[in-house]
Formats: C-alpha cells, structure tokens, sequence
C-alpha cells in the first residue's frame, strides 16, 4: 500500500509561495535536494533571497554572512550590518484589514482591524517609555491568550525592549523562575481569567510574584475589573496605560534580542532562552511562506498558551499578511453529557481558517470521541492542519485525511524552543506519506547521525544540524549563559547542534522523530524510541492517556507502560496481553514493556508535554529537580507507590 495520503495539485504547485521562490532564485521547484543544498552550502545569498522574497522591511546592510571557521556554528554571524524592528514587520500592511479574530471557550468572538491594534500598540509604548522602558530592557507578561498580550507584546518590540511571558495558570514559583531571571521592569498580568467554565482569581498570586521580583516598578492589570494586588509597585489599569500617539519603531540590529523563552525545567531551573531580533523573523517568515504557503487574506489559528513558543511562531503570521486567531480557554469542554469538542472548530468555521495548528493528543481525544470535524463543520476554507509537541502516528495521519479533510496538506513539525522554528516540517510542493515529516527545513543542515558521528539514512539516530542558522539562540540568560548554551547543544559534538531528538531519515528526504534522547529506552543495551509505543497505545480506544519510561533493573533496563483508561475499562490481564501483542506487531519485540500499570494521572509539564524523566525519578525513590513545572505534580505520588508485583 502506498504510503502517500496527498498529493499537491498541478495549479497549486505552481503558484505557491515556494515554486515561486525557486524559479526567482533560478532553480527548479521539482528539484528540491538541490535548493535545499544551495540553501545551507551558501547561507548569505540563501537568507538574504529569504529577505528580498519576503519584502523584509529594515536595512540588511552589505553583509549576509560572516562565517568564522575555528567555530561555525557559535560564532559566525548573519547579517552583521542590518537593522530592523520585528513589530514594524508584524505591523505592516492596509489599516483596514481585520488582522485579529480574538475567540474563546464560551462563544466569544471579535475581530481588530490593523489599524486599531496599530493605535493599541502605539498608546502601549508611550506608557513603557513613561515608565522607564528603554532598549534592551525586559517587560514580562502574566496573560491569557487576548489581544491584551498581543497589544503588549508587540509595544515592547516596537521600542527596541525585550518580551517575555507566561501562563496565568502557572504557579508563582513556576513564573518567577522564568520572569525572575531577566529583570522586568513592567509587568502586564490578567488578575482573573476563566477556563474550563470556571473563573480564577490569581490577585494574590500576582502580589506573591511582585514581591519576589523587586525590578518590576509597574504592574498593568488586563481583563475585567477586581480586586488590585496588594504590591509595591505602581499598579494600572491595561486602558488607562499610556496614551495616545504616533507608533515608532526603534530599529536595532539583527542580533539584538526580542524574546526570551523557556525551556521545561524538569531538571533543574527552567533556562531561559535569548532570541534575536532578526533570526526570528527570517525563520518564520520562511516557514510560513516558503513551507506553510501562507498568503495575504489567510487566517492562521493555533490551539496556545502565551507562554509556549507556538504562540510566538503564530503571530508571525501577521508578517505575511495573514490574520491570526488568539483563543483562549479549553479546546475541550465538559457537558452533562460528556465531552464537547466542538470549540476550536466552531471557532475555525467561523473565522474561516486556512491554516490550523493542534497536536497529537488533542487529535486523539476527537478520534476517542468519534468526533469528525470535517461531517460537522463547513472547513472549506481549510488549506493546512498542522501539529506539534509530539510525534504523529501513522495511524493519525489515516484518521485526519478521513474525519478532517481530504484536500488539504497535513503537516507534522518538529523543531523547538531553543531555535524558535522547525527543522522538519512541511511543504506545498511535496506528498504527504504517512507517520513522516515531510521536508528537512530549508537553511537548516538537518542530519541523523550515529554513534560514529556519521549521519545515516534509514537508521535511528541523534537529530544534528550541522551548519549555523539565523534563529539559533544568541545565549542563555545569567552569567554562565553561553557555557551554559554551549553545554546544552555541543557538548556532544563540537560546533555541531546536537538538538536531543532521535530521528529517522527517510529516502524520500522525509523524517520520523521516535523520541526525546533523554527519554530512549535501552533495553538489552539497544536503543529504542518511544514514539513507537505511544502510538500503538493511542489506537486503542480504552486507553485516554499513557507514559512510557525506562525502570533500571540488576544492570539492564525494563521497560514500565502506565495507562490511564477511560471510565468503564480496567486494566485486565487479558487486556494487557492485548497491548503487549498489539506493541509487538506495530513496532518491535524489543518495544513490548516489561510492566504495565493502571494510573489515575499521567505528569505533564506547564507546557503540555509528558515528562518520562519525573515518573522515573519517582519510582526510583529520587527527588524530582524543579516540581514547579509539572502542572500536576502531585500525581507523582502514585508513580512512588507502584509495585513491581502487582503490575500487569
């Protein structure tokens, strides 16, 4: 059977966004190796045609490139000369075009032009500089997913400061760790916000945070009126900050940082991640253009928190001239009646959305629903769907093209955090096959090596890139920060990124992430991905969730599968021989766990991602570094008390 699931039509292969870069730039868009290879052997001519093709607003000077040979990736440079402003690039475009489509959980749904989130923006920035913002400052952001946070952010990029924010859900601790390390001066925090159906008042919690950042002088409360925290700082109304007034940009240089972001934290305090200016709008306008064929007039949704670098990815939308959704709540709400999907895709028919990001899990809840967006709602404006955070299955890959939408690109992507981006993700011009990432990014020298340091095709291995790219980050924040970032991404080999993915290359140039490196599983010495495994456990529709983590034993490692099972099914020997047949079918014998066990909760980072690491510490008896960044951390108790006897 054919591994193909989609097709690019002649018409839209010819006029998309990245044919057309390839016959500006003289090549052949069927012949995508070869770009790909002019796009990382000269990476000064590939990124300015990137620069030129996207119409960046800003000078780029008379250097694309400085490259240093003692260390190419840490200490060559791009565009060393230029100077640009990432919020005048996002802000571009007719004022009278809706831009942003604000939704949430409960219905709500209301559209700015630019031209209103151009004068939000402005009236924001004169209230940072009256508050002693300057360049190169940092201002933080406590807030739900509103135009509030889109409007602060974009204010404090305009004047040449630095963004960064978290989740009104995280812990006090949890935010401080991060906001903590870069010295905010002025802090935008939503007091209550509302998920689930249920209001949250964080008052005290914001007072808690104040307190322990002693840099923040003013605290700008978002949302409906309540009660003030009680706090040394000036605190503000979001509508009576600042006034109004022309909007400015301050250009600064292409390295000149923009955002930070954090990785995890579950090994320790979470790092926190320097962005620069320039490699993050090169990076997205190439993924959203060149890969994604984003166009002016599309609208772009992405299911986020203002924390996860998804979001930031999203709203670089509006550089291409696209709309972008910011919903707030739950994808999924709780009814008498069970579970209601339907949120995302009402809001979707709605705002008529081309491109529409969600993730693996969230795709495996509509499918153990029986829910099919595509017989329910008018997606005949959908042109993309698009996951992240995890691996996709095979089998979601048949699911999506059969309850979604068949006309349409599917795109698995993977990068992360600390580049901003992607290295695998997809592309209008390829087929999409099952279980596969479609394309190697362009500008990234994407490989798969092998123990010898020998990249490798058809057999697992580490995920390296080996050329430098404009998004890597510019440091860690603290002192030790570039030891630290050195540490993180070259300890394991010299001036090439080791990113900490095990990955598969395909011969059709495609990829598979079979997991996190830290994660892999060694069981008689040999190592597995875990991707394998959760994907045979997602097909069984007694199983909700599942973790998947290796348990030390006399020398060797065995291999420990938790379900958490919907109502109504238990965790029977029979069952457990089911699962064990079905993993040893579908991946491998050496996949099949040693143990199996019934769980209430499966550990989650603030993030939304699994953390095998935490629930390995546990049953090991072994503190668990920074439980501020699980969201539920106290599941971890169970983990501590499961008993090698009593498993299936």
């Amino acid at each position: 059977m054919s591994s193909v699931l989609w097709t690019p039509a002649p018409a839209a292969f010819e006029s998309s966004n990245l044919a057309r870069f390839c016959l500006t730039n003289g090549y052949d868009p069927r012949d995508y190796e070869t770009l790909h290879r002019w796009s990382v052997s000269d990476p000064g001519a590939f990124w300015r045609a990137v620069w030129d093709f996207c119409c960046v607003i800003g000078d780029p000077g008379a250097i694309s490139f400085l490259r240093d040979d003692q260390a190419p990736m840490t200490h060559s440079r791009f565009f060393p000369d230029a100077s640009l402003n990432l919020a005048e690039n996002l802000l571009r475009g007719e004022e009278g075009r809706a831009v942003v489509i604000e939704a949430d959980e409960s219905g709500h749904f209301r559209t700015f032009t630019r031209g209103e989130l151009r004068r939000l923006v402005a009236r924001t920035a004169q209230g940072l500089r009256a508050s002693g913002v300057a360049r190169s400052d940092s201002v933080g952001g406590i807030l739900p997913n509103r135009v509030e946070g889109l409007v602060a952010l974009l204010a404090t990029l305009s004047i040449g400061a630095v963004w960064s924010s978290c989740s009104p859900d995280f812990g006090a601790s949890a935010i401080v760790d991060r906001l903590g390390q870069i010295g905010v001066k002025v802090l935008f925090a939503a007091s209550r916000y509302r998920y689930a159906g249920k209001e949250h008042d964080i008052a005290d919690r914001l007072a808690e945070i104040v307190a322990a950042m002693p840099t923040v002088t003013t605290l700008v409360l978002t949302g409906e009126p309540g009660a003030k925290p009680n706090c040394a700082a000036a605190c503000l109304a979001f509508d009576d900050f600042g006034r109004d007034g022309a909007l400015a940009f301050e250009r600064v240089p292409f390295d000149h940082p923009a955002y930070v972001l954090y990785t995890s934290g579950t090994t320790g305090a979470p790092k926190a991640i320097v962005h620069r200016t320039g490699g993050v709008l090169l990076q997205h306008l190439k993924e959203h253009l060149l890969h994604g064929d984003v166009r002016p007039g599309d609208v772009m949704s992405w299911y986020t928190n203002t924390a996860w670098m998804m979001y930031h990815w999203l709203i670089s939308g509006l550089a291409c001239g696209a709309a972008v959704v910011l919903y707030d709540g739950t994808p999924i709400l709780k009814t008498a009646d069970g579970l209601d999907p339907s949120p995302l895709w009402t809001m979707a028919q709605r705002a008529r959305v081309t491109h529409f990001g969600t993730s693996p899990k969230y795709l495996a809840t509509l499918a153990a629903e029986g829910y099919a967006p595509g017989r329910l709602h008018d997606l005949s404006s959908l042109r993309s769907l698009l996951s992240a955070g995890a691996p996709v299955s095979p089998n979601q890959f048949d699911w999506v093209y059969e309850h979604v939408k068949q006309d349409m690109i599917f795109a698995s992507i993977s990068g992360g955090t600390e580049i901003i981006g992607c290295f695998l993700l997809g592309s209008p011009t390829h087929a999409v096959r099952r279980g596969e990432l479609t394309v190697k990014g362009l500008g990234l020298a994407v490989s798969v090596m092998d123990e010898r340091n020998a990249p490798v095709i058809g057999r697992q291995g580490d995920l390296v890139c080996t050329e430098p790219f404009p998004s890597m980050p510019l440091t860690f924040c603290g002192d030790d920060g570039d030891e630290r970032y050195h540490a993180t991404y070259f300890a394991a080999r010299r001036e090439i990124w080791t990113h900490g993915d095990v990955a598969e290359m395909t011969a059709y140039g495609s990829g598979i992430i079979h997991g996190r490196s830290d994660t892999t599983l060694k069981p008689g010495g040999v190592r597995i991905g875990t991707a394998e495994i959760y994907a045979v456990c997602e097909s069984f529709a007694e199983i909700e969730d599942c973790l998947v983590f290796g348990a030390p034993v006399e020398g060797d490692e065995e291999i420990v599968l938790c379900v958490k099972l919907n109502d109504g099914f238990g965790l029977t020997p029979e069952f457990a021989a089911q699962i064990r047949r079905a993993i040893r079918e579908g991946a491998s014998p050496r996949h099949v766990p040693h143990r199996i066990y019934a769980v209430r909760a499966v550990p989650y980072t603030l993030n939304g991602k699994r953390v095998e690491g935490a629930a390995r510490t546990t049953l090991e008896g072994k503190p668990v570094k920074n439980m501020a960044s699980l969201a539920n951390p106290a599941c971890l108790e169970e983990y501590r008390a499961l008993d090698r006897s009593k498993a299936a």
